[in-house]
């Protein structure tokens, strides 16, 4: 059997999977909701959930991973008792990281444009209208999506075909490493900012008045819902990086590293759109009208805008690419696991078959725009983000929980042994009870909760 690649560092595994958990969501989405639901109430409130209900599943996918020392492709078959069916939940994982990056790929593609776009320019001076026309353009245009998809989808795989340490672990590392510079520096431009300081006290400051106009069971149920799928759990996207690890150091310690990154890039983001969205008297609003059209339209306000802009469009592109990459190396480790592939015949392969797999959203927006599958104003892609956010997420996270919890499973002992092998923090035994009763039941009514939210909310 060909010798399991490994990370070459420590920090190579603990970058690399911050940049899976680090998505989109963690600058459209978060700084959003912790403005409206509270501020600072509700990044305590988040952070309590993060602990309680991110960090044990996460735990738990790393140290199937590592155990098996296999994709979510055989580990499972690995390390289930003789007998049981643990492992035809793998064929449910491919799935979910095929179906994440049917849409995924598509997003990436307008950040990679947007780049280019305020690289020569084309962004430079134009008003929040002017943005919207330009944005409606990209996502109008076959052609360009197509384009822009494809080019994401091809360098990434690019970087995967190089090799686990000469490849994805070398740039992910340069990517994240550079991430974090360009978020330092883009949020101690916008806090200097005339009139910064009213959007820093929306942020950060707690306000009873939000958490009231909202309800505290929904501002709860918001903050336990982003603590649960921020760090994309549930569909062995980070398992893998469990079996590409050593044993010298506990996963507990090494999960709660991951947490802090991701929480970390979140609260910037923050700390760059809410200070500026006030100093120019601006909405922030959430999802991709905050990104394509409300932030260029500050950025051009600012001195030296052309400069803050390219480097805002490079950091998303990143953050887009940490994820993809992450997630092609899934798909890729299990198709070599599972069918024996060597690994450039499984990037040909996979190439072609995402790109395939991404023509649906690609022309959802335009060609196929007439398809609306939830209702009115949805989109293609509103579908498989369904899909895999409120669906296989929370379900596949249940059923990594049952198998590390349930006799008839890996077990207890069994996880136990292989989260707390080697030096660091270890997995409090006291909350044996509460992984193996409490959560699953949580992550059901995180499940119900989505639906209820989707189709019956107000």
């Amino acid at each position: 059997m060909e010798k399991r690649e490994k990370f070459s560092s420590r920090l190579g595994f603990i970058l690399i999977s911050a940049g899976c958990a680090v998505g989109l969501g963690n600058v459209w989405r978060f700084p959003y909701i912790v403005g409206k639901n509270g501020g600072a109430i509700f990044v305590a409130i988040y952070l309590a959930f993060l602990l309680l209900l991110g960090l044990p599943i996460l735990v738990m996918e790393f140290a199937v991973g590592r155990a098996s020392q296999r994709s979510v492709a055989k580990s499972f078959r690995l390390l289930e008792p003789e007998g049981t069916k643990w492992h035809l939940f793998s064929y449910v994982a491919l799935g979910g990281n095929y179906l994440l990056m049917m849409f995924y790929t598509s997003v990436g593609g307008w950040m990679l444009a947007y780049v280019f776009k305020a690289l020569s320019g084309h962004l430079h001076g134009v008003t929040t209208q002017g943005a919207q026309l330009v944005f409606n353009q990209l996502l109008a245009s076959p052609g360009s999506m197509f384009f822009w998809m494809i080019l994401i989808v091809l360098i990434s795989f690019g970087i995967c075909s190089l090799g686990l340490q000469n490849g994805v672990e070398r740039i992910t590392k340069l990517m994240m490493s550079s991430l974090f510079v360009i978020i330092l520096v883009l949020a101690i431009r916008s806090i200097t900012l005339p009139g910064a300081a009213e959007g820093l006290k929306f942020y950060l400051v707690p306000n009873v008045e939000h958490v009231k106009e909202q309800g505290i069971i929904n501002v709860i149920f918001a903050a336990m819902g982003q603590a649960f799928f921020t760090l994309s759990i549930g569909i062995g996207s980070m398992s893998i990086f469990g079996s590409y690890i050593g044993k010298d150091r506990s996963l507990t310690g090494e999960s709660l590293s991951i947490c802090f990154l991701d929480t970390l890039v979140a609260l910037f983001a923050g700390l760059i759109i809410f200070p500026a969205c006030s100093a120019f008297g601006v909405n922030p609003g959430e999802g991709p009208g905050l990104v394509f059209v409300t932030l260029p339209g500050i950025f051009n306000q600012m001195p030296f805008g052309k400069l803050w802009e390219f480097l805002f469009f490079v950091f998303m592109t990143f953050a887009a690419m940490s994820t993809i990459i992450a997630v092609f190396e899934n798909i890729l480790s299990f198709c070599m696991d599972m069918w024996g592939m060597s690994r450039t015949k499984a990037v040909l392969i996979n190439a072609v078959l995402v790109i395939l797999l991404s023509l649906p959203c690609v022309f959802g927006f335009n060609l196929l725009s007439f398809i609306k599958p939830l209702g009115a104003g949805s989109t293609i892609q509103d579908l498989e983000d369904f899909i895999v956010s409120n669906n296989l997420l929370p379900l596949g996270s249940l059923v990594f929980l049952l198998f590390c919890t349930r006799k008839r499973g890996w077990g207890w002992d069994n996880f136990i042994k292989e989260a707390d092998m080697g030096r660091g923090l270890k997995f409090p035994k006291a909350l044996r009870f509460y992984v193996s009763y409490i959560l699953p039941l949580i992550v059901l009514i995180i499940f119900v909760f989505g639906y209820q939210q989707k189709f019956f909310a107000q």
